[in-house]
């Protein structure tokens, strides 16, 4: 039965004020809320994300249309796949990122099928995150919201702050003290954020922020387990799908753990629609110093084992505690798929590949999807006749400071004269 709230039920009066807001128009009515774990059904609502009963984190549910047709380009092409009834979304122009053939880097690395990139880098602010944050953001701003928070290791930021300032409203980010790229901090603070640093990890940040959106209803969260937001995300796959059809393989950077279900569940719903027939094989991707993903796989474990203190350069990636596990775990078993980790040093070999054989600048964790391509194929496991995607989450500029790390050759002139000797002499 097809679970949906009555129409105009009333918010939080902080959501509206005295006026009475019909959340469920900006809902459509194919779609329920359902929990990831216990498999129990809600009715629909935007400030509902943990299942009373088990406490696991919900997804939600969209029942396949009787027609799908898409219009225009970006995210909101997918209208009929997605969950809300926006006619006005809070959009920058996201989604529609180049998918781009990497023949270069495939030969590098011995693969002799066909290797692509998802270049999310491209996206307004720089990352994957801008896809979700256009559902998330709509959804506040036709609930009345006016205060959003969030926690992030730097892109979830820098995305709510540009598309929080473009809905008008105010916008808290909770951020691990000393822990966040220079790129994405400036974002932050350039869209007018208000910053709470805190001195611990993400996990701690994102602790706060569960608390603060559970205790009150003035503020409302954008972080990942909000499942509106990954729904923004799934619109990867479609992408994917309408270039190249199903790939065998779609390599991902893993953090929090929600992008590879968004990805994931992209694809059965086109499965559903009836638009496809088969499925790619899900590949997760985590820093071998924040991995319990990967780690829990190697076990054959159902539940991983949380990391503490996470480390990795990649900071996008350097979470211990991610909140989308279940989710994650169920993408890669669904999938026949795996997780691999790839230590630093690979990360940042793969950055410097990429970026010198493809023109492609990826952040440490954007190019942590690549050190795992390289793995895989190495170890057999993704066949070197196959077509694999790798999203790259980020661009090069969110994390300047890895850029630098990049080998070299820089001498100091002090004449023209001496300078045009330098240019000549490295012909």
């Amino acid at each position: 039965m097809l679970l949906t709230p009555s129409k105009g039920e009333n918010l939080p009066t902080a959501y509206g004020g005295a006026v009475t807001v019909g959340y469920a128009k900006a809902i459509k009515e194919n779609v329920y809320i359902r929990c990831t774990l216990c498999g129990a059904v809600y009715d629909v609502s935007p400030r509902r994300f943990f299942c009373d009963k088990c406490g696991g984190i919900l997804e939600v549910v969209i029942e396949p249309p009787k027609h799908v047709s898409f219009r225009g380009k970006g995210v909101w092409r997918y209208h009929s796949l997605l969950p809300l009834n926006a006619e006005k979304p809070v959009t920058l122009n996201e989604g529609a990122t180049p998918l781009l053939q990497v023949q270069r880097l495939a030969e590098n690395i011995g693969f002799k099928g066909k290797a692509y990139v998802k270049y999310e880098g491209a996206n307004p602010t720089g990352s994957f995150k801008d896809r979700g944050m256009t559902v998330a953001v709509t959804l506040a701003r036709e609930i009345g919201a006016r205060h959003a928070i969030a926690a992030s290791t730097g892109n979830t930021a820098s995305s709510a702050a540009a598309y929080t300032a473009r809905a008008g409203i105010k916008l808290t980010l909770v951020l691990p003290r000393g822990k966040v790229a220079l790129g994405k901090l400036g974002q932050s603070i350039l869209h007018g954020a208000d910053i709470v640093e805190i001195e611990g990890s993400f996990d701690d940040a994102l602790k706060a922020v569960i608390e603060a959106s559970t205790v009150s209803a003035t503020v409302y969260p954008l972080n990942s387990f909000n499942a509106w937001r990954l729904e923004g995300q799934k619109t990867i796959a479609f992408e994917i799908w309408e270039e190249i059809g199903v790939p065998d393989w779609v390599v991902v950077p893993v953090g929090n753990g929600g992008n590879i279900a968004a990805i994931w569940k992209g694809f059965k719903e086109l499965r559903d629609a009836g638009l496809i027939d088969s499925l790619p094989k899900m590949a997760g991707v985590q820093a071998s110093g924040a991995a319990p993903l990967a780690l829990a796989f190697e076990k054959g474990l159902d539940k991983p084992k949380f990391i503490e203190k996470p480390e990795t350069i990649a900071t996008a990636i350097r979470i211990g505690k991610p909140i989308n596990w279940a989710k994650a775990m169920k993408a890669v078993k669904e999938s026949n798929g795996v997780f691999v980790k790839v230590t630093d040093e690979e990360i940042l070999n793969a950055q410097h590949t990429l970026a010198r054989l493809e023109g492609i600048g990826a952040e440490p964790a954007g190019a942590a999807s690549i050190a795992g391509l390289k793995k895989l194929v190495e170890q057999g496991v993704i066949d070197r006749g196959e077509t694999v995607v790798a999203i790259v989450t980020g661009h090069a500029l969110k994390d300047p400071d890895s850029m630098m790390q990049a080998p070299c050759k820089r001498r100091v002139a002090s004449t023209v004269v001496e300078a045009v000797k330098m240019i000549l002499k490295g012909e």
